[in-house]
C-alpha cells in the first residue's frame, strides 16, 4: 500500500520517503498498541467470566473516538455463539434480544438492501445456509458494462469452537459453504466465466455471518477491499461508526463496535485504523462487518456505542448472537 513518490525532476525516489512511512507506521502501530481499554464489564452485569468488554474514549490519530469491544472464550462450552435472521424482514438489535432468550450478545454483521431487506452476505446458523452471498455487482472502470460475482469474507465457528475467516462461495445452489483461505478474485459472469480451480472446499462451521473486507491476515493489516469489490476509491480511509469481528491465537473471541457521525465527540474510524486497532488486540485474523448507521452492539440488553441515525437502532436482517 506504500506509495512510489517522484521528484519535480522525474526522478524516482524509492529509498528516504519509504523509510519515513515505514517509520511514520511504526509509531503508528505503537500508538495504537498504547491506545488504554478500560475494563466495563461490571456495567453490563450479570456476565459469566469468559466475557468480558472493554471501553476506551483515547484520541485516535488527535481525533475524539469511542469504542468499546466484547471478548468471549471460544473454548466456554456455556456460551452458544450463534446466529439470527428476519427473514425477509428487517428488526433492531432490540427486538432480536427480546425474541431470543434475552443473549448475552447481539450484534449487528451483514451488508443488506433496503428495498427487500435482504442480507447480501453468507449467514449459517446450526451448519445450515440462512442467506447467501451477493449474486453479481457490477464491474469498475473497463469492466463497467460486465457482471463479476465477487467473493467475500465471512467469519466461521466450527463445533469444535475454532474459529476462521474466509472467502466465501455461497449461492442457492449450494447445501454448504465453500471457502478459500486467500482472497479469489472475481469471476466475470458476462463472459461466461466459470468458477473451478479457485481453491475452494467445504466449510465445515457451525456458524458463520459475513461482511467485508478483511482488514488482518496472520496478525498484520492485510485489508482485501479491492479483491471483495466493497468500498471504492479511497473510501477505506474514510471515518464511520464500524463493526469488526476478529479473533486471537489463544482462542478469544473479539467483537469491537466503533461510535461514529459524532463530530468533536466521537468520529469514527477508517477501515485502516479499525485494522491497527484489532492487531493491538492480538486478532490473529479480523474482518469488517456493516457499519455506519448500521453499527450496534448490545451487551445484555445495553447499548455500548451509541448507533449515529437520528431514529437510533437502525433495523437489521441479520445478527450474530452469543447465547447462555
Amino acid at each position: 500500500m506504500l506509495n512510489v513518490y517522484k521528484w519535480k525532476a522525474g526522478i524516482t525516489c524509492s529509498v528516504k520517503p519509504v523509510i519515513i512511512i515505514l517509520l511514520l507506521f511504526v509509531f503508528s502501530a505503537q500508538a495504537y498498541a498504547q491506545m488504554h481499554w478500560q475494563d466495563v464489564t461490571a456495567d453490563f452485569a450479570p456476565l459469566p467470566s469468559s466475557i468480558r468488554v472493554f471501553y476506551s474514549n483515547d484520541s485516535l490519530d488527535g481525533k475524539p473516538f469511542k469504542g468499546y469491544y466484547v471478548e468471549a472464550r471460544l473454548t466456554d462450552k456455556h456460551l452458544n455463539f450463534t446466529t439470527q435472521v428476519g427473514n425477509g424482514k428487517r428488526y433492531k438489535p432490540s427486538q432480536y434480544y427480546q425474541d431470543n432468550d434475552s443473549p448475552f450478545v447481539v450484534v449487528n454483521a451483514t451488508f443488506f438492501n433496503f428495498d427487500k431487506n435482504q442480507n447480501l452476505n453468507v449467514v449459517v446458523k446450526d451448519g445450515k445456509m440462512l442467506a447467501y452471498n451477493i449474486a453479481f455487482v457490477k464491474g469498475r472502470g473497463e469492466d463497467s458494462a460486465h457482471l463479476l460475482k465477487p467473493f467475500r469474507s465471512a467469519i466461521g465457528i466450527t463445533k469444535k469452537r475454532k474459529a476462521d475467516i474466509a472467502w466465501i462461495y455461497a449461492d442457492t445452489g449450494l447445501r454448504k459453504p465453500m471457502a478459500s483461505q486467500v482472497p479469489v478474485k472475481a469471476v466475470d459472469i458476462t463472459r461466461g466465466n466459470t468458477i473451478t480451480g479457485a481453491g475452494f472446499k467445504k466449510w465445515k462451521v457451525k456458524t458463520a455471518i459475513g461482511g467485508g473486507p478483511v482488514l488482518v491476515q496472520n496478525g498484520v493489516v492485510n485489508i482485501s477491499n479491492d479483491t471483495e469489490m466493497l468500498f471504492t476509491g479511497k473510501a477505506i480511509n474514510d471515518k464511520h461508526p464500524r463493526t469488526a469481528m476478529g479473533y486471537t491465537g489463544d482462542g478469544r473471541l473479539i467483537i469491537m463496535a466503533i461510535q461514529g457521525r459524532f463530530p468533536g465527540i466521537a468520529e469514527g474510524a477508517s477501515l485502516v485504523q479499525e485494522a491497527q486497532l484489532l492487531v493491538s488486540l492480538g486478532c490473529r485474523e479480523a474482518m469488517n462487518l456493516d457499519g455506519g448507521g448500521s453499527s450496534c452492539m448490545l451487551v445484555n440488553g445495553k447499548e455500548t456505542i451509541q448507533p449515529s441515525d437520528k431514529e437510533g437502532q437502525r433495523p437489521v436482517p441479520g445478527v450474530f448472537l452469543i447465547k447462555n
